[in-house]
């Protein structure tokens, strides 16, 4: 069962990173001969995979065609309450079971990611990284469920918040105050800091969203 399923799970998977990765932008068609091509897969799970996203609403229907779905303005609001609440979830449970070891590896990508601030393509992939290093390091299972369908779902926005200028350094000195607050075992400070940090992602990507509304009138 488990050979059946794994060419599925590697077309899904590969859809996924490439939608992730800005290869298809919102808006864009899938067209199943063509994945199968780029990805040197047999049509079928290339096929099953397109299905398995239109019902986790990352693809939707234009016609008789896949697309690319996108998130209008309520819906990211919706998105950024969401993940806000559950970000600051696992902040606090990382704080209370964080080995030493993972706040040593969370404080190293916090380092080595200074180094990426002039390549906002590049950090916003770190940026994921650190996220999911503190959902793995609240050590509940259900929550990094819940967690990975959100950031599934962020993947449908076509540009990071970590181009606007400014932005990298004051993330990542945000991302530091998420760190030490868990080190300290502060499960307060630390769903704060990170709820905070959420809140002026939003507040930068609404800003980003206005300024390019400004500039196609």
């Amino acid at each position: 069962m488990n050979d059946q399923r794994q060419p599925l799970l590697d077309a899904y998977s590969l859809i996924l990173a490439a939608i992730d990765d800005g290869v298809y932008k919102p808006g864009d068609r899938l067209v199943e001969s063509e994945l199968a091509e780029r990805f040197g897969v047999s049509r079928t799970p290339i096929r099953e995979a397109l299905q398995r996203l239109e019902t986790q609403s990352l693809l939707t229907r234009d016609g008789r065609s896949l697309i690319v779905a996108s998130l209008d303005h309520n819906q990211l609001a919706e998105l950024y309450v969401v993940r806000a609440q559950l970000e600051g979830l696992a902040a606090r449970l990382a704080a209370k079971h964080a080995s030493v070891e993972e706040v040593r590896v969370m404080r190293d990508m916090v380092t080595e990611d200074r180094r990426l601030m002039n390549d906002p393509k590049a950090l916003s992939r770190a940026n994921k990284r650190f996220h999911k290093q503190i959902h793995l390091a609240s050590h509940n299972r259900f929550l990094v469920q819940q967690l990975d369908l959100v950031h599934r779902s962020m993947a449908l926005l076509a540009t990071t918040s970590l181009e606007a200028e400014g932005r990298g350094r004051a993330a990542l000195d945000e991302h530091d105050a998420m760190v030490e607050a868990i080190a300290r075992g502060d499960g307060d400070a630390a769903d704060k800091a990170l709820r905070e940090h959420i809140s002026r992602a939003f507040e930068t990507r609404l800003k980003l969203e206005s300024g390019d509304r400004r500039r196609q009138r």
